[in-house]
Formats: C-alpha cells, structure tokens, sequence
C-alpha cells in the first residue's frame, strides 16, 4: 500500500501496425488516430505520464516499433513507459535508447518470471513495469495474457505479489471486464491489488465521461494513478478538467 500525496493522470496508446486504436473488453478495435499526433497533445495538455503499448506485438511474434518509439519520444517531454513484444535486455536497450523512460513487460513475464529480477537488477526497479491483465472468472479475478486471449489459471493477486517480490516497480492494473465500458474502474479489484502491495498501482479499464470515475479510483482505493484511453482520444473528458475536478475534491495530481 503506497498511497502518494500526489496521485497521476496517465492517457494510454493502444497501438497496432502503426496506429492508435481502441476496443472494448479487448475485441472490436477502431482506429482512433496517430499515436505521434496524440503523444504531442498529451505531452502539452497535462498528462503526467504516457503509456504506449503495441498491443499486436506479442501475438504477432513482432518487436515493438522501434522507430515509432522515437518518433513519439522525440514528441513528449513527460514520463514514457513502452510494451508489447518486449522480451528481453536487447529489446529493452532498443527501447530505451530509443527514449522511453519505463518497460512494460505482460505476456513475456509471465511465460518467463525472472525476466523481472533480471532486468530490474540491470536497469533498476523503477524502470520495469509489469501490466496485468485481469478477468473474473467463478468469483476470482485471473491474469491473462497474449492480449488477453489466455486464461493463465493464475490468481491476479498471487502474481502482482510474485512480480512486486522479483523487482517490479509498478503495477498496471487493466480490468479486462471493465475495458472500454466507461461505466468507472473496477474498485473491487484495484482495492485488492493496491492494498496488499507496496509498489504503485496504475488502475485501468472503465473510465468514462464522468470526473467522479476518478475521484472514486482514488478515493476508494490505494492506486497512485489512473489510466485512460478512449475518453482522452475522443476529446469526452480533458485531463485538464480531470484534475481540477480531482483538486475541488481534496485529491492532488502531480
């Protein structure tokens, strides 16, 4: 349980050959725009991190755009977590000499569990991220992963605490049952994670056009950031109104 003075407002880049796309509960997915375009105008309005994730990645067997890395760094002057078909040190330099500030590794840590000691060990635990896809399933929540096509029969819980033991530095949270439905964040689960762990919870799937999906994320929960995609691609909610909704209600944002 971290519990920071200073929660974050993160804006979230699905990508997939090449363009920014969203879905809900993982299926269905439309292009929404230019991941360099939308990086610019997050980077400008008060984002306090990004995430880009190519999402096609690791069932494609392809590395994460290298180039594209770089075109969006060379864009963003705030904290940048990259993911998606990151398997190893070589991918990881790649990626962070390309100008990311933070890995994020789903699928790959699973399959492979000390790939986060490893790299948090080389790199520092504060650059590596480990995103968890999570779903209910008979009353318990379970991680999947391969873009959430695999049940891994592994308890969410059990694994955010292994990942938090082997090194990780955070934790991002995606309600696979809230994805996209922006009816608000899964308080259930992200209170389960966030309040058994010591590293920061990033909470992700449900945000919707209503300040108050934050305000409760943050009230409710011990997360330290939320995440959102489509309602800040689409221009429904600003991140400026965001956090000043969070402000009036006694929440600090970075």
């Amino acid at each position: 349980m971290t519990n920071n003075l200073t929660k974050r407002i993160i804006p979230c880049l699905d990508v997939k050959d090449g363009k920014t796309v969203k879905g809900v509960n993982f299926e269905n997915l439309k292009i929404v725009g230019d991941p360099v375009e939308l990086a610019k105008k997050y980077s400008s309005s008060g984002a306090d991190e990004l995430v880009f994730l190519d999402i096609s990645a690791t069932n494609e067997k392809r590395k994460t755009v290298v180039e594209l890395v770089e075109r969006v760094a060379k864009e963003v002057f705030i904290p940048f977590t990259v993911g998606g078909g990151i398997s190893d040190l070589e991918d990881i330099k790649a990626i962070l000499a390309a100008g990311a500030d933070k890995i994020s590794f789903n699928s790959a840590a699973v399959k492979n569990p000390d790939i986060i000691s490893t790299t948090a060990n080389y790199f520092g635990s504060q650059c590596i991220v480990v995103a968890l896809d999570a779903k209910r399933v008979d009353g318990d929540f379970y991680v999947h992963i391969n873009a959430g096509k695999i049940n891994t029969g592994i308890k969410a819980l059990d694994w955010a605490k292994k990942a938090q033991e082997l090194g990780a530095g955070e934790i991002l949270l995606t309600s696979m049952d809230f994805d996209g439905v922006q009816k608000g964040f899964d308080i259930e689960l992200n209170k389960l994670i966030s309040d058994s762990l010591n590293i920061p919870v990033i909470a992700s799937g449900g945000a919707g056009a209503d300040s108050k999906h934050f305000i409760d994320v943050f009230n409710l929960t011990n997360v330290d950031a939320a995440l959102a995609a489509s309602i800040f691609h689409y221009d429904t909610l600003s991140i400026d109104k965001v956090k000043s909704d969070l402000k009036n209600n006694g929440i600090k944002t970075r």
